[in-house]
């Protein structure tokens, strides 16, 4: 199956070079460009790409404000795209809030060729992108900035013990499989504890459990 890419970015010239390289990969195709978040909202109800390159900076609409327009109740595309958010710093205020909003990771723009194609690919199977390690360096600090909010606290009272142990074990960064080991059960019931946290929280990936696992003080900032 191919995956279909939108490019947001007010760089002309950023966006050419995404898309070239893009489409010089197998199974990958650039269905669109957009200068800024208004137009990536309008071509993305279009075209209906499976994931979105957003650039975090852009003028009209940022790409924050895009993913949560995007990411709403009122989006009218068929399929709900994966958001890739794009930034020059490894550490900026602003990734955190697109994470929230609902984006399944961000990547550096000077990032190298094939990181970018693995990142795209990551994100269009479904999977938040929590590499490289400065994503959740970058969660942990701004967490440490944020107080603890009662709706995530009150969240975990429809958490059995053990999802609020799974929960907790994402939020370190356990794939499934370290989660099993670490808690002396079966991958495939891990698969299914992490399924009904998110059913029952309301998450899309694991970016957004991790979020909240800090929000909710189920994990302390290191440092």
């Amino acid at each position: 199956m191919t995956i279909e890419v939108l490019i947001a970015d007010d760089q002309a010239m950023v966006r050419a070079g995404f898309a070239a390289l893009l489409d010089a990969h197998d199974g990958i195709r650039v269905t669109g460009q957009a200068a800024n978040g208004a137009e990536a909202v309008s071509l993305s109800a279009r075209l209906d790409p499976d994931v979105i390159l957003m650039d975090v900076r852009m003028p009209e609409l940022d790409g924050i404000e895009a993913t949560r327009r995007i990411l709403g109740p009122s989006y009218p595309a068929a399929k709900v795209p994966r958001i890739l958010m794009l930034t020059t710093f490894d550490i900026d205020d602003y990734v955190y809030d697109a994470l929230q909003a609902g984006a399944s990771g961000f990547l550096l723009k000077d990032a190298l060729p094939d990181e970018l194609v693995h990142a795209v690919r990551v994100v269009a199977s479904g999977d938040a992108l929590l590499a490289p390690s400065v994503t959740r360096r970058m969660i942990e600090h701004f967490s440490s900035r944020r107080p603890r909010t009662p709706r995530a606290v009150g969240a975990l009272a429809e958490l059995t013990e053990r999802e609020r142990e799974v929960l907790t074990l994402i939020g370190r960064g356990r794939s499934n499989a370290e989660i099993g080991t670490e808690l002396f059960i079966a991958e495939q019931t891990v698969k299914t504890h992490v399924g009904k946290v998110f059913a029952k929280l309301g998450l899309r990936d694991r970016v957004q459990a991790v979020i909240l696992a800090y929000d909710a003080g189920l994990v302390e900032p290191a440092g």
